[in-house]
């Protein structure tokens, strides 16, 4: 059974920084693109960044651009959100994701597996 667990979230002052995890059981993603996606409240999910794991290939949404790095373990099996200069707009349910796809990709309809989302709250 193919599992995405996410971990981090939490409350923060804006202007912090928090590092997101999202293991990754029952197979390998070693040719799966991981994504971040978030979704706050009468939001639709939006794409927020995502990283190749062989390649190397990234990439982010304009709104977290320089405050957010994604980067992954191989070995372990997961990914990482890196997320840095806080800002209350930031606040939201992050999902952890894995696509298929051999090059980044923004869209949610190419994410074959989910996580179960951990919220994250930056306040002012």
């Amino acid at each position: 059974q193919v599992q995405l667990v996410e971990s981090g979230g939490g409350l923060v002052q804006a202007g912090g920084s928090l590092r997101l995890s999202c293991a990754a059981s029952g197979r390998t993603f070693r040719d799966y693109t991981m994504g971040w996606f978030r979704q706050a409240p009468g939001k639709e999910r939006e794409f927020v960044a995502a990283n190749t794991w062989s390649g190397g290939l990234t990439a982010y949404a304009d709104s977290v651009k320089g405050r957010f790095t994604i980067s992954r373990d191989n070995a372990k099996n997961t990914v990482f959100l890196q997320m840095n200069s806080l800002k209350p707009e930031d606040t939201a349910v992050y999902y952890c994701a894995a696509s298929p796809a051999v090059v980044p990709t923004t869209r949610t309809h190419t994410y074959d597996y989910w996580g179960q989302g951990t919220q994250v709250t930056v306040s002012s």
